[in-house]
């Protein structure tokens, strides 16, 4: 904040309010801001609902409502929030634009709330940069999140087969994680069989295996609301050659990014070797434009946190930083899915693999 010359921070993030102060919610759905003044005042503007949350589980001390109704100004409540901590006209105040927690139409009544009383400046990335390296608690957290995704995986394969029902898959691997004290995850869990393995979004919906059938899985173990990823298309019945050929392909395109995947190179970097390795197998037009991004305390609508492993991105890699990267392979033509991922803390050297299962086509 003072080499950017901040007066103000106005934070609408919620990996934001937790990483900086415990507090947890889900209440940053509805207008919710955390006030950090250049001195490290604090204070928070929210619902009523979301007061003994704020008491609970949070550092912050002091905690404004702004009172629900059909004429509710919270951008407005904020803006007296402000000249209440002194930070009237001509402040430079730094905000969280960038964030689902900001919706279009609470970002334009902020604006017009501050308008020339204040220079709002973007701060979208501020503490988002602080959060990508990972101390030695946070790593704590993401070593045991990434335990609960292997008991996960182990739970799911346990009951997945020919005939087996994808509800039950779903219901066996979350209850591994929450059995084990895990958090729900920052987005729904991924899965699809037959044709529907081939999305790497989730749907509503559960089918029956047939005898002969894919299964591709996207979760992620959370602990604490850090988030260990993995992804892996399972081949029900048995392995078609294409699924063979595509497996090896996705092997080859992750050993090449996890190679890169090393403090001083950049994301784009990790992002060339997939694509080039990718491209090279004449499987480009099967592969997505992304490859990975970092990993943390993120809460939904999305567990994808800055930064992303994309062509050219020039943010480089830095000891403990925790990034997933998923090999995604979806072939229209033939219906074959192919998918593998996993998540990684950077090192100097080798990356470290936070999980345990090895790289190899799960067939069941």
């Amino acid at each position: 904040m003072e080499q950017a010359k901040l007066d103000v921070l106005l934070l609408f993030k919620p990996e934001s309010h937790y990483w900086l102060t415990g507090y947890d919610t889900f209440g940053y759905c509805f207008f919710q801001c955390l006030v950090l003044r250049a001195d490290g005042r604090m204070a928070l503007l929210t619902r009523s609902a979301d007061r003994r949350q704020a008491e609970l589980t949070s550092l912050v001390e002091e905690v404004r409502v702004w009172r629900d109704g059909h004429e509710a100004r919270p951008a407005g409540e904020l803006r007296r929030l402000l000249d209440g901590l002194g930070l009237g006209g001509g402040r430079r105040i730094g905000v969280e634009w960038e964030t689902a927690a900001l919706t279009a139409a609470s970002g334009r009544a902020l604006e017009a709330a501050l308008d020339a009383s204040a220079t709002l400046l973007d701060a979208s990335l501020l503490v988002s940069r602080l959060r990508l390296v990972k101390s030695p608690a946070e790593l704590a957290y993401c070593r045991q999140a990434a335990v609960l995704a292997d008991r996960a995986l182990d739970a799911a394969l346990e009951v997945a087969g020919p005939e087996a029902d994808e509800a039950q898959i779903k219901a066996r691997l979350l209850a591994a994680m929450h059995e084990r004290d895990g958090d729900d995850m920052g987005n729904p869990l991924v899965i699809g069989s037959g044709p529907y393995a081939l999305l790497c979004r989730s749907h509503s919906g559960r089918r029956r295996l047939d005898a002969t059938d894919q299964l591709t899985l996207e979760w992620a173990g959370v602990y604490r609301h850090y988030h260990a990823a993995q992804m892996r298309t399972v081949c029900i019945g048995e392995a078609s050659p294409r699924h063979l050929d595509l497996f090896a392909a996705a092997r080859e395109a992750l050993e090449a990014c996890e190679a890169t995947l090393r403090a001083g190179r950049t994301l784009g970097e990790v992002y060339a070797a997939h694509a080039t390795t990718l491209d090279r197998l004449g499987l480009g037009a099967h592969r997505l434009n992304a490859c990975g991004y970092s990993l943390g305390a993120v809460f939904p609508p999305s567990w994808m946190d800055w930064p992303m492993c994309y062509a050219d991105n020039p943010v480089r890699l830095e000891p403990d930083m925790v990034i997933f990267l998923h090999m995604i392979l979806m072939d229209s033509d033939t219906g074959t899915a192919m998918t593998l991922g996993r998540t990684s803390r950077v090192t100097e050297g080798v990356p470290e693999a936070l999980t345990r299962r090895p790289l190899e086509l799960l067939v069941r």
